[in-house]
């Protein structure tokens, strides 16, 4: 299994992440790697932590079979660059967006879909 060691909690299982969808209203998963796209969205997501108690913030290793529930998503056809990031709204996709996002789109997405 591979871990991605970021400071926001690691979703390790396809089953975790089901049940993590269906227990909290609002979820933010980011499936990527430790690598350039991927880590300012990393940061982002611990700085939005704090601000923002009513959404769940997560990371979920790209690499891991576990994964293949995100990267093989209807939602995610199509994605080329890294990150896969899904936006989560009461157990069903409410957004996804592939590559680097910076602050504003980030915030922009979570009170489009997540508020």
């Amino acid at each position: 299994m591979k871990y991605l060691r970021t400071n926001i909690h690691e979703i390790e299982t396809a089953e975790e992440l089901q049940k993590i969808i269906d227990e909290n209203e609002n979820v933010m998963v980011c499936c990527g790697r430790m690598g350039p796209m991927c880590i300012p969205v990393y940061e982002i997501m611990e700085e939005l932590e704090e601000e923002r108690p009513e959404v769940k913030f997560y990371s979920m290793a790209f690499d891991s079979p576990e994964s293949g529930v995100i990267r093989n998503a209807p939602e995610c056809r199509g994605f080329m660059g890294l990150p896969f990031t899904m936006y989560y709204k009461s157990g069903k996709v409410a957004k996804a967006t592939t590559s680097i996002q910076n602050m504003q789109q980030i915030t922009s997405n979570l009170d489009q879909f997540l508020s």
